[in-house]
């Protein structure tokens, strides 16, 4: 019997179809609503729980999902080679600044990079927040529950759960209301 090596951008779409269906099980967005701007908003009660998330970070040490527990945590699944990403670069950076006195942080999820595309990516765009460096997107598929897509937000409650999902490139405009919305929602 032959053994044939799927390439890794093949082998990560087609684990992250998987991630995408929930392994199997209902997908959470099903329970959710979804408006006119892509953005799946859950209600306290319909939200699932986010898996423990590790990584090391593009410019060295680890990230611990958990570590930000009683915070809002933005997740950005991004490529330096994503058009998308480029364009909504700067609204994710502004979002970020215009939110993490509210007790917001941010946190990117780079893949399929190698290291110095990924850091030129953030100096050339001004990003201030932390990236995990996730070459061969395991890191992203931790989030199985989620739509494994690039670019794709994620915003975690402070309860560490999924509050809502964008798919496709964000803007401003649409993120920072619902990042807003979550984080007054207290401590929970």
């Amino acid at each position: 019997m032959t053994v044939r090596r799927l390439p890794a951008v093949v082998l990560t779409a087609v684990l992250a179809a998987g991630a995408m269906a929930g392994c199997g099980s209902e997908s959470w967005e099903k329970k959710c609503s979804t408006n006119a701007d892509r953005v799946i908003e859950c209600t306290p009660d319909q939200r699932p729980e986010a898996r423990a998330v590790t990584g090391e970070l593009l410019d060295g040490g680890t990230y611990d999902v958990t570590q930000d527990r009683g915070k809002v945590v933005v997740v950005n699944f991004w490529g330096s080679w994503c058009n998308p990403c480029r364009a909504e670069a700067d609204d994710l950076e502004r979002t970020y600044q215009a939110t993490k006195a509210k007790d917001v942080t941010f946190v990117g999820v780079n893949s399929r990079d190698d290291r110095d595309p990924a850091k030129a990516f953030e100096r050339g765009f001004g990003v201030t927040y932390p990236s995990i460096y996730d070459r061969d997107g395991s890191v992203a598929l931790k989030f199985d529950v989620t739509q494994v897509t690039t670019p794709a937000t994620l915003i975690l409650d402070r309860q560490g759960r999924i509050a809502a999902g964008i798919r496709g490139a964000t803007t401003i405009a649409v993120l920072q209301p619902v990042v807003e919305r979550i984080a007054a929602e207290g401590p929970g």
